[in-house]
């Protein structure tokens, strides 16, 4: 197997991973927010963030894509779907006082998100173009 299939095989892990843990943390934090207190729930999920986003630099270096920051990018729309994502964990699963429903809503609008972004990794055709 070649680089690139590792690297996106991995790529692929860390997200499963990932959205696995954002869904394991908001439940916890529904029911049992005393869970999210625990060492490896605050270390796991900033750790296989940053595998998930050298994996995805790592990608974007191997397709040589000088598109990345252009208007008519998918690569752009990603990664501004990322940021739309980790804006919306932030309200699902911050620290701030909010109401139930607002988490709730901002969990679901951010998996949603990562439909999307799904979406444009497999298609890579805009969604707003």
């Amino acid at each position: 197997m070649n680089w690139y299939l590792s690297i996106k095989s991995f790529h692929i892990l860390t997200v499963i991973i990932s959205l696995s843990l954002f869904a394991l943390r908001f439940f916890w934090l529904s029911v049992s927010p005393a869970r999210l207190e625990q060492r490896w729930i605050k270390i796991v999920p900033h750790l296989n963030d940053t595998l998930l986003l050298l994996s995805g630099i790592a990608l974007v270096t191997l397709i040589q894509s000088g598109a990345l920051l252009t208007q008519d990018s998918w690569l752009t729309e990603k990664l501004i779907g990322v940021i739309i994502y980790i804006a919306l964990g932030s309200i699902a699963l911050g620290r701030r006082p909010r109401s139930q429903k607002i988490r709730l809503a901002a969990f679901i609008i951010a998996l949603a998100v990562v439909a999307l972004i799904i979406r444009l990794a497999i298609t890579k055709s805009l969604l707003l173009g």
